[in-house]
């Protein structure tokens, strides 16, 4: 990830209702959660939530996928784990010992 694809990805998180649903979408991983459900969570009106994750889809941390009648949204966890490594990949100007507290060895 570069500076360029991660502005969009910290937009999309930097609002109450969407960071809210994207922890939630988290939590539920691998399964995910219809749209409907969402909504009843986190008491959002349907068509208010349907903007937050459409914001959410294109910044590319969630999916969606029809199941029957519902839409089933799904957090996409290799996302914010590229945002973590573009914001740390430099950490600590490489000095692994710092380090070792933020990364599992086998990353490093």
């Amino acid at each position: 990830m570069d500076q360029k694809t991660a502005i969009p990805v910290f937009k999309a998180l930097a609002q109450d209702s969407r960071l809210a649903v994207f922890k939630m979408l988290v939590v539920e991983e691998p399964i995910g959660l219809p749209a409907s459900e969402i909504a009843r969570r986190l008491n959002i009106l349907p068509s208010t939530l349907s903007g937050h994750l459409s914001v959410l889809h294109h910044a590319g941390l969630v999916t969606s996928k029809r199941k029957s009648r519902e839409i089933i949204y799904r957090a996409r966890l290799g996302r914010i784990g590229a945002l973590v490594d573009f914001l740390l990949v430099d950490c600590c100007n490489g000095q692994e010992t710092e380090c070792a507290a933020i990364f599992p060895r086998e990353r490093l």
